[in-house]
């Protein structure tokens, strides 16, 4: 291994010193550059009806919007099951979105320093996208990843970066980490389609 040599200029007798300061601030800032980047579990779905911050998991239909879809949701053995059928209105799209709040009462998270969402799932049916809220959309299109790819019918991890998240309809805005509320689930079809898919646990990372 090729050693960095120490400077002539440096006394004998501080080498050993200024060597163990040295690698006391390289280790130091290895512990801090993990730390910053370390996991963060927003649901491991143990309990039946909350997510890990106490908050009860939402499921969000179309009706509103003159659609007619219809879902359930429920977790067996550490794992959420979510399926339905979408049934899209005259000139409107269907969706189903399953809402985990990072906070009880609403209000926004600052994720910054997490590069975005990860999550075990397995997609049996359906298109689904992994969609944050922040405070800053009001219109509801909001910062969405690209459909979940992968094989069917298997579980995988999927990562999906902050930064390649879109908006649909509206204009594309910077998503501002400090503002998220929510991770949604969001599964949709512009006809009658079926859905089904199943989460091991979410996150950020």
């Amino acid at each position: 291994m090729k050693m960095t040599p120490i400077p002539s200029s440096l006394p004998t007798g501080r080498q050993p010193l200024a060597s163990t300061l040295l690698s006391a601030l390289l280790v130091l800032g290895s512990i801090a550059a993990q730390a910053a980047t370390a996991p963060m579990l927003l649901d491991d779905y143990s309990d039946p009806t909350r997510n890990k911050n106490g908050v009860e998991r939402l499921l969000i239909d179309d009706k509103a919007a003159g659609s007619k879809s219809q879902a359930t949701q429920k977790c067996e053995n550490g794992v959420l099951t979510v399926k339905g059928d979408l049934v899209p209105g005259r000139g409107v799209p269907a969706f189903i979105s399953q809402v985990s709040l990072l906070s009880a009462d609403g209000k926004p998270k600052d994720l910054t320093g997490y590069q975005g969402v990860r999550l075990r799932v397995k997609v049996a049916k359906g298109i689904l996208c992994v969609q944050v809220a922040s405070t800053e959309i009001t219109n509801f299109d909001y910062h969405t990843g690209a459909p979940i790819a992968g094989k069917r019918g298997e579980f995988q991890e999927v990562r999906i970066p902050f930064k390649e998240m879109k908006r649909a309809w509206s204009e594309q805005t910077v998503l501002n980490l400090k503002s998220i509320t929510s991770v949604n689930l969001v599964s949709f079809a512009m006809a009658k389609d079926a859905f089904a898919y199943e989460v091991d646990d979410i996150g950020f990372y």
